[in-house]
């Protein structure tokens, strides 16, 4: 017989991927197809080997990346996938790995969530949050044959915490987000989040702005969710180049801060609660704060762009 034999599964080895959902998919994908249980599965620019560890660079394959999702979905339920999304979107270094275990574990557990049973199933908008428009309420947990449910195990745990870190994220980016007109009518707002929740924005705000295109770019992530009016896309780019405000908008903004400043209490002034629940670093994006920030202005993108998002 011809052929090349198949090589042996490594012990001690990491998985790199390019940081996307597709990418951390193909890596779980991997871990499959070559019988292995990878030690860390991180993005490629943080990834930082252990002493003799073998890193594997796995190249994202989206038909792959369904197939993994498929089976999450088919084997544990939709919430468990909706978890993993989540999960996914955190900037924790050890999210890859995370996600990866969980769902090493819940394939294997093989339980779908489950809200037979749930006294709360008629007004819960999903089990562990869900990405809908009317994301409020969340899952009462009582489903007890969800492995999402197994609080106690090392592989969940850990998923819940980065799940709630980034749903803290998003809920603080639909507080705080300000939207600024410019002169070809779109709505744009920029944000600094310490998590990639633009993704989990935009169904939130399109059922809002309806049909008024806007865009949010998040600085830190270099990555624009685009809404036209009717439908929504991401776009990733170093640089945003947009036209200039509105004419009336300096009006519009002045008027904002005005109103911010005469329904404050001074007597009640208290900085350390406003920080606890308007983080400073996200201040600069925020409107009514730059007054309180020396020298503070939104920054604005010079020279060519690296890929034009609107035309007006």
């Amino acid at each position: 017989m011809s052929g090349v034999a198949p090589e042996e599964p490594l012990s001690d080895v990491a998985y790199a991927y390019d940081g996307s959902l597709e990418g951390l998919l193909s890596a779980v994908f991997e871990a499959y197809a070559r019988r292995e249980d990878p030690q860390d599965v991180a993005p490629e620019a943080i990834l930082q080997p252990r002493l003799g560890q073998t890193v594997r660079s796995v190249e994202t394959d989206v038909e792959r990346a369904v197939r993994v999702q498929r089976g999450i979905k088919r084997a544990c339920g939709a919430a468990a996938y909706d978890a993993v999304m989540r999960a996914s979107l955190s900037d924790d270094p050890d999210a890859g790995t995370v996600v990866y275990r969980f769902v090493r574990y819940a394939m294997a557990a093989n339980r779908p969530h489950d809200c037979s049973g749930c006294r709360k199933r008629g007004t819960c908008s999903g089990p562990m949050g869900s990405s809908r428009p009317t994301d409020a309420i969340g899952c009462s947990g009582k489903a007890s044959k969800s492995v999402l449910n197994d609080l106690a195990h090392p592989a969940v745990e850990p998923l819940h915490r980065l799940v709630r870190a980034v749903g803290n994220e998003r809920h603080h980016m639909v507080q705080f987000l300000r939207f600024e007109h410019l002169e070809n009518g779109v709505w744009l707002a920029r944000c600094n989040p310490s998590a990639s929740v633009v993704p989990l924005l935009m169904d939130w705000f399109a059922g809002r702005f309806n049909t008024q295109p806007f865009i949010i770019y998040d600085e830190v992530h270099r990555l624009a969710g685009v809404y036209e009016g009717r439908d929504w896309y991401l776009v990733r780019t170093d640089e945003l180049n947009v036209p200039d405000r509105a004419a009336d908008e300096r009006l519009m903004q002045a008027a904002w801060k005005r109103f911010y400043r005469t329904v404050a209490v001074e007597a009640r002034y208290n900085p350390e609660l406003r920080r606890q629940f308007m983080p400073k670093r996200l201040w600069k994006n925020i409107l009514e704060m730059h007054e309180d920030l020396p020298g503070a202005e939104l920054a604005r993108g010079e020279g060519a762009p690296a890929e034009r998002l609107w035309r007006g």
